[in-house]
């Protein structure tokens, strides 16, 4: 079909070219191709180098980043890059400020609908994700998953440097610090650094005189 046939078809919105599963029509054959997929399964395009499979062309092409590091999408404010446009597209809120997400419940805004939708879980209580060795239920999934490997004993992050594994990435972070010698975090009373902020906060306690106290419960005679 010719570019100005399709360009025609934007203006008078025909659609077609009809799905014989679901009869949801498009104005372009080669999205009825895609949208078939969805119902079929069918993943034609595979990556060369892990062999996973998608069912469109540029889902490949934004996988294949991962394998060669590849980040085409730049902030023109601070320069950092990014893989997919949309991870720039929510970047990009940090230096704006921009909150379009609002909680009709309490009014905190957010930059990402992911956030709010997470936020409004601490309002109805809701946690959709299961564990299905011990049934806990979490409201994030990366929560779940940081408790499954409390079960598999999975520790998928690894020190470069001396190799040792951890469950969770932040505990890899404060472990790379002792290799590196990074101290992030700083008291703002006596400007002594800490590469955990958990150190900072015991330490701080020695400025403010904040003790605490364990309260034992002793039984009735």
């Amino acid at each position: 079909m010719s570019n100005m046939a399709t360009r025609i078809r934007i203006h008078t919105g025909e659609k077609p070219y009809f799905c014989d599963i679901c009869n949801k029509s498009f104005s372009q054959k080669g999205h009825l191709n895609k949208h078939i997929r969805t119902h079929t399964g069918e993943k034609p395009f595979c990556c060369d180098l892990c062999g996973a499979s998608f069912t469109q062309k540029n889902s490949l092409e934004r996988h294949q980043r991962i394998h060669t590091g590849e980040k085409p999408y730049v902030c023109e404010i601070c320069s950092r890059s990014f893989s997919l446009k949309d991870h720039l597209n929510k970047h990009l809120k940090t230096h704006t400020g921009e909150k379009p997400y609002s909680c009709g419940v309490c009014g905190v805004s957010f930059t990402r609908e992911g956030s709010l939708k997470y936020h409004m879980r601490l309002h109805t209580g809701e946690k959709p994700y299961v564990c299905e060795f011990c049934g806990k239920s979490f409201s994030e999934k990366k929560t779940l998953n940081r408790h499954i490997r409390t079960h598999t004993g999975e520790k998928p992050y690894c020190c470069e440097i001396c190799g040792t594994c951890f469950a969770q990435k932040s505990i890899l972070t404060g472990h790379v610090r002792i290799h590196t010698g990074e101290k992030p975090y700083s008291c703002e009373v006596c400007s002594k650094t800490f590469s955990e902020k958990s150190n900072l906060n015991k330490h701080i306690r020695t400025h403010i005189g904040e003790k605490q106290y364990v309260e034992f419960s002793l039984p009735q005679s």
